[in-house]
């Protein structure tokens, strides 16, 4: 038999990264993540494998965002019951993920079972969309979601920790054997903290070399290494999530993300709320603050993270400094010397995350969702929004039809929690902070090959940007047999 490779998800889209490989006697996944967005995602979340689960030897987990990591605890459930093999960083990432998933999946079950009991359809404020994001659909003009099934969870807390049993830990650039004949190298993507391209040799005579690049990062990004270079693949399958467009460079965003927090913070004496991501964002956010702290760029101030999430995410971080750049470590060394003039409060209960709303000028608040839609950000956009000397500043993209995108796009008011609440804060979008390669760095990443694989695969992008990103290479670097992978299409290996 032919070895095969099967785009299972991640192919024409940016979420539900999977994809099988088939090779002789052996059968892997390289990630298992979940589906987000779009109405579409919880039915593609809910159906059948298009794989018999118990037939899985292992899965290779490029790192722990949910869009890779998500369906793993179902795929257990299902009968996989394999070894994982992934980073140390991002096997302590996915512990915390995957069950922040599960619990957010059980009380969205409880929550539709309650519903059923009363007879008709209550409303809910969507907070499992903080890790799964879009699962519901809009059916009305305000920012209220409701849930339209009775199903049970996608999965449960003792699934997510039955996976996180079969999690094996291995290194950067230690080859490891999961299965007779395969060797697999994990190499530093430079994207969140743990995450991996992953290098495969199939077969011992003339083995073929099968490379994933998983989420590349953008090189100069704070708190990671840059990616690491891979110089040669037989195939080769990369990401294009900004395969399309450059990114603003990092020093005018943080020329644009001073004069926000002076002009708020020191001038009119408001808050500047922060909507962000959990893993990766608000740690980039950290030493970012801290690096403008210790260049006397930024007053002392007062900066709570509310999220448990990332709470426990910047703890693993500091666990694993050897991940991290050299400038990042420094920056954390000092911060912890007492003398940054910056006061760091993790928000763990919700009386914390209540007590901040007190706090009426001269605080950072950095909370999740980075999107607006769930979680306790709400919260403090309804206490800050109204007030004019407060700002919102975005440091992420803000998805079609979620309130984050709504207020980037103008709103003049928006509706939270049964109220109509006015706009009168200011609202920034500070570009630059993407932990997404963008088509310089893509591009970048590939030219350190030392020839052109024979077959490359486009995934992780939406089918234009990825249709572009796959004629900038072949425009670019020469590169022929650059294909867009298509879901459910299965391809012989070059």
């Amino acid at each position: 038999m032919q070895p095969t490779l099967t785009f299972l998800g991640g192919a024409g889209e940016v979420t539900g990264s999977c994809v099988l490989v088939q090779a002789g006697d052996v059968r892997f996944l390289v990630d298992c993540g979940l589906f987000q967005g779009g109405r579409e995602a919880e039915t593609k979340n809910r159906r059948r494998f298009e794989f018999d689960p118990r037939r899985i030897d292992f899965v290779l987990l490029s790192h722990a965002h949910i869009d890779h990591s998500g369906l793993l605890p179902r795929l257990a459930a299902a009968g996989f019951g394999g070894p994982v093999h992934t980073t140390a960083a991002t096997a302590d990432l996915a512990g915390v993920m995957l069950r922040d998933a599960a619990h957010i999946q059980e009380k969205e079950a409880e929550w539709a079972a309650r519903a059923s009991a009363r007879g008709h359809r209550g409303r809910t404020t969507g907070s499992g969309s903080r890790a799964l994001a879009g699962r519901s659909a809009r059916t009305r003009h305000d920012d209220e979601r409701v849930r339209d099934d009775r199903a049970p969870p996608l999965y449960t807390m003792a699934d997510a920790e039955a996976v996180l049993g079969q999690f094996e830990r291995h290194a950067y650039n230690v080859p490891f054997q999961p299965h007779p004949g395969v060797e697999v190298t994990l190499r530093d993507a430079g994207h969140i903290l743990g995450s991996a391209s992953v290098d495969i040799r199939l077969g011992d005579a003339q083995p073929h070399r099968l490379v994933f690049s998983g989420d590349l990062g953008q090189p100069g990004h704070p708190v990671v290494r840059d990616a690491a270079h891979v110089e040669a693949a037989d195939t080769l399958v990369v990401e294009s999530t900004y395969g399309n467009r450059l990114h603003r460079g990092l020093g005018d965003t943080i020329e644009e993300l001073v004069s926000v927090l002076k002009a708020t913070l020191a001038h009119r004496r408001g808050n500047v709320v922060i909507p962000s991501f959990a893993v990766g964002r608000t740690q980039d956010l950290l030493v970012l603050l801290a690096q403008l702290a210790r260049d006397s760029r930024l007053p002392p101030m007062d900066i709570y993270v509310d999220s448990p999430l990332a709470t426990a995410a910047t703890r693993i971080t500091l666990e694993h400094l050897a991940l991290l750049d050299e400038q990042a470590v420094a920056l954390v060394r000092w911060l912890q010397s007492g003398g940054s003039g910056l006061r760091i409060h993790f928000s763990e209960s919700v009386q914390d995350s209540m007590a901040i709303n007190e706090q009426r000028g001269g605080a950072v608040i950095i909370s999740a969702s980075g999107m607006c839609d769930a979680g306790r950000i709400r919260h403090h956009l309804r206490h800050n929004l109204p007030r004019g000397e407060c700002a919102v500043v975005f440091a992420g993209f803000q998805a079609q039809g979620t309130l984050g995108r709504r207020l980037v796009d103008g709103a003049r008011s928006v509706r939270l929690f049964g109220e109509d609440i006015p706009v009168r804060a200011s609202v920034h979008t500070i570009g630059g902070l993407s932990a997404h390669a963008d088509q310089t760095a893509l591009l970048g990443w590939l030219g350190a090959f030392a020839k052109p694989p024979m077959r490359t695969w486009v995934v992780h992008g939406e089918p234009g940007t990825a249709a572009i990103f796959a004629q900038a290479v072949g425009d670019r670097l020469g590169w022929a047999n650059v294909g867009v992978a298509e879901e459910g299409r299965q391809v012989p290996l070059a």
